[in-house]
């Protein structure tokens, strides 16, 4: 093998390892599925409980309820999990990209959830 090929391939390798876990980006077209792990559990409103529940993913993913979703409440913060993207919006105004839903499964205790990433739809308040 080449010099120029090994410093390729040790380069490569190095960027793939110094990624941090569960940093990956959001999926990108319906059925894509990526893994991360929680960041934190909260609920719909801050502080304000019985307000519905959110979740935040270290990909910056978010996903939030006007109800209390008990799969996301039996979680905890770094838990693994694999996050599917099921629907995309669509006639959306030019970089209002809220709406999008995702199927998140929690590998540790094996329960989804299906909510969108904002409390209201594209074009919305």
């Amino acid at each position: 093998m080449s010099r120029r090929k090994q410093f390729f391939l040790f380069a490569i390798l190095s960027l793939a390892l110094c990624t941090p876990a569960g940093a990956g980006v959001l999926p990108t077209y319906v059925g894509a599925c990526v893994k991360t792990r929680i960041k934190s559990i909260e609920t719909r409103l801050e502080g304000v409980p019985g307000s519905g529940s959110a979740v935040s993913f270290r990909n910056g993913g978010y996903q939030v309820s006007y109800d209390t979703v008990p799969a996301i409440e039996h979680s905890k913060a770094g838990d693994p999990v694999r996050m599917c993207l099921v629907s995309i919006p669509h006639h959306c105004p030019k970089g209002d990209n809220r709406g999008r839903v995702y199927r998140t499964t929690n590998s540790r205790t094996h329960k989804s959830w299906k909510l969108p990433d904002s409390e209201h739809m594209c074009g919305g308040a």
